[in-house]
């Protein structure tokens, strides 16, 4: 990869030594409503496993279930911890002679990121409070029931990877093990392994959920899992990206500029900076785009150098009808705008920027002559979201460490892609776990505000992974109004859920 850190911006993004963990009966077995603080502390001020009894308002029902909020080892094959990993789990009692209950494992992205964007803001029975149109609220910062949380559906486990909220490596030289691809994988599959063991669940119906770089990791973790014994059910995939070349604005590779540009378009129609026609109705204008940035913008960027002047004026004025910007600007561009160019120039004459992972948002550019400061989403969610998970693990989740929760970055350190004059993809295991287990579903939500992990990106990328018919039949996509955490206003998250919802419960249909 020659450019990581353009990466882990566009992706989710920015980017003490622990004692082993012995292994008792897991607490979360316990009956419903026994609240139970196993050693509360150890060295490095890391708490070990505390369960608590809770209500919620979630789908018009009220809910009663356990949240156990601790750390699991990732244990070598001769025993040895080599890391804990930090989660928060949800449970709804059953009676012993229901099935069990279907088990989400949920995972965010960066690399660097926690899960407490897919917790407090999609899927756990609390979330934080943004304003309705899922920009940031005036502090502080607050927690409600989450109405649309995915716990009346099933059982839920947010996964902290190694280096990302409370988890750490035993060791500080053993962090770079797992701030690489397989590394990540590998101690994650061991994870999903030892609490299905601890917790007695290996006959649980099991999907995934990630987002961002969480889906990258999910897709590889698809197959690591399946040549370990798991065959899981399903796999939900936030604002997919299973290869890295169709984000990555290098010199010779065009992929990312035909791939981006519906995004750009739909961006310029919700900031109406496009024509009247175009800015008539979104869906028919996306396909226009679509089905151009496909034709006969692609055969330009192809042609590269060998564009006349007149095929090269064309193409520069049907793009920046597309996308809102100036003639000039396209073409002082080569023809080729990167996703960081566009949320700085769209609404330059305003002195504002948009975000990258979620376009609708804007934020005041005090320096309009200099590169991107940074984005503007970013600047939306990471207060609100890091003081209210800090507030909930300590004063409702009763779980005290005085370590820092990384939130987003901060964790890790140089991420190792592992690709070598190439790009990282995980398409390829997610084909094979496919191949390998042919009851496997995917459910794809992609955003059409996301400047970070476009939606038709995704397209492709599903179009390219070799799976037959058959195997196709087994994915399905849907599109949202909104960015790269669809889940940020009401209306998109009901949706998700939903979605949600009707995938999990078609899956265990037999």
């Amino acid at each position: 990869m020659s450019k990581p850190l353009l990466i882990v911006s566009a992706l989710f993004f920015a980017l003490a030594q622990v004692p082993a963990f012995a292994a008792p009966p897991s607490p979360e077995s316990k009956p419903q409503g026994v609240e139970q603080q196993e050693s509360q502390t150890k060295p490095g001020g890391t708490a070990r496993v505390v369960v608590t009894s809770h209500k919620a308002q979630i789908g018009g029902k009220e809910i009663s279930y356990q949240a156990c909020a601790g750390t699991l080892p990732v244990l070598t094959d001769t025993g040895e911890t080599e890391a804990e990993i930090f989660y928060v789990s949800y449970r709804v009692q059953q009676p012993a002679s229901a099935k069990p209950r279907p088990l989400l494992f949920a995972f965010n992205g960066g690399p660097g990121a926690a899960s407490v964007w897919l917790h407090l803001g999609a899927m756990g029975p609390r979330r934080v409070q943004m304003l309705p149109d899922g920009s940031m609220p005036a502090p502080p910062f607050r927690l409600v029931d989450n109405a649309s949380s995915w716990l009346d559906v099933a059982d839920l486990v947010f996964v902290d990877p190694v280096g990302t909220g409370y988890s750490r490596a035993a060791k500080p030289d053993l962090t770079k093990k797992f701030s690489a691809v397989q590394g990540d994988i590998d101690s994650l599959g061991r994870f999903v392994r030892l609490y299905l063991t601890r917790n007695g669940l290996w006959d649980t119906p099991v999907f995934l959920v990630g987002e961002s770089y969480g889906t990258f990791r999910s897709a590889g973790l698809a197959e690591h899992l399946v040549e370990h014994g798991v065959a899981l059910n399903g796999l939900i995939l936030v604002s997919s990206i299973l290869n890295l070349q169709t984000v990555s604005f290098d010199y010779g590779n065009d992929l990312p500029y035909q791939l981006f540009l519906p995004s750009y378009t739909a961006t310029a129609w919700y900031h109406r900076k496009l024509a009247p026609e175009l800015q008539a109705d979104l869906d028919r204008t996306l396909a226009q785009a679509e089905q151009w940035a496909a034709s006969d913008y692609l055969l330009a960027l192809n042609k590269g150098d060998r564009l006349t002047m007149a095929e090269r004026k064309a193409i520069a004025e049907k793009l920046a009808s597309f996308t809102g910007l100036s003639v000039d600007l396209v073409q002082n561009r080569n023809l080729r705008v990167d996703n960081r160019d566009f949320a700085k120039e769209l609404l330059r004459d305003e002195r504002r920027t948009v975000g990258l992972m979620d376009s609708r948002f804007n934020a005041e550019n005090p320096e309009p002559g200099k590169h991107l400061w940074g984005d503007a989403t970013i600047a939306n969610i990471r207060p609100p979201f890091t003081s209210a998970m800090n507030t909930y693990l300590r004063e409702e989740l009763d779980y005290r460490s005085d370590l820092e929760y990384f939130a987003l970055g901060g964790g890790i350190g140089r991420w190792d892609w592992e690709a070598k004059n190439s790009y990282a993809d995980t398409g390829e295991n997610l084909r094979n776990a496919m191949v390998k287990n042919p009851y496997l579903k995917v459910l794809v939500a992609s955003g059409l505000f996301d400047l970070a992990t476009p939606h038709f990106a995704t397209d492709y990328t599903l179009a390219h992974l070799g799976v037959g018919e058959a195997l196709r039949r087994n994915i399905s996509v849907k599109r949202y109004r909104s960015g790269h955490m669809m889940y940020l206003e009401g209306d998109s998250l009901a949706q998700l859920k939903r979605d949600a919802t009707e995938f999990i419960g078609t899956t265990l249909k037999r």
